[in-house]
């Protein structure tokens, strides 16, 4: 269940087995009355959050929703703790309310598996739009949280601290781009595509 969340109206995602209910919550932006009721409704225990990068649009409702829940907060790489730091600092920048920096329980490095929802998922570092900008990997199920690296039709900005675009370019060709046509994603905002779809129709990949 895709949750549009603070005025970025970022995708914030719940995640679960229909079998036993086990979930996760990938980028709790903010807004966490709003994943708290959603959570209720579809009765998800939450297991864990996990986050693909340390911008606030991503990461300012974490602290809390982890407070809220009693559960631990995964990811993303270590080279995004300065973003997450100044997470307070982002919230002024941007004219939102101050939010609390979350301390993730466990950093995340390419290649490394991550489970939640009881499915594994493989971790893709792909920096470009923040330095420790993550990606999970459903293999077996042709599924990806591609987080700010891809969207349909776009790519993530590159013009905030530690972006960069010929890195973002670099990071969706060798790491995204292989995984196959047939991969769908659930980007940070936006509609969900597929690999296949961008590959063909995506300006910025031409």
């Amino acid at each position: 269940m895709v949750i549009p969340v603070t005025p970025f109206q970022q995708n914030c995602t719940l995640v679960w087995n229909p079998e036993t209910l086990h979930a996760a919550v990938v980028d709790p932006g903010g807004d966490v009355p709003a994943i708290l009721d959603a959570i209720k409704q579809t009765g998800a225990k939450v297991q864990k959050i996990v986050l693909t990068h340390g911008h606030i649009d991503h990461v300012g409702g974490a602290a809390d929703l982890a407070e809220a829940l009693g559960v631990p907060v995964e990811g993303p790489h270590e080279a995004d703790r300065p973003l997450i730091e100044r997470v307070a600092d982002q919230a002024r920048q941007f004219g939102l309310p101050d939010v609390k920096p979350v301390e993730p329980d466990l950093w995340l490095s390419d290649g490394d598996t991550i489970a939640f929802a009881d499915r594994i998922f493989e971790v893709l570092h792909c920096p470009g739009h923040a330095p420790g900008h993550v990606v999970f990997f459903d293999r077996e199920m042709r599924i990806a949280f591609s987080g700010d690296v891809l969207f349909a039709g776009s790519i993530g900005r590159t013009d905030l601290p530690g972006g960069n675009h010929d890195v973002l370019i670099s990071s969706i060709k060798t790491k995204l781009l292989p995984l196959g046509d047939d991969v769908s994603f659930i980007p940070g905002h936006g509609p969900a595509s597929t690999i296949g779809q961008e590959r063909q129709t995506n300006p910025f990949l031409k």
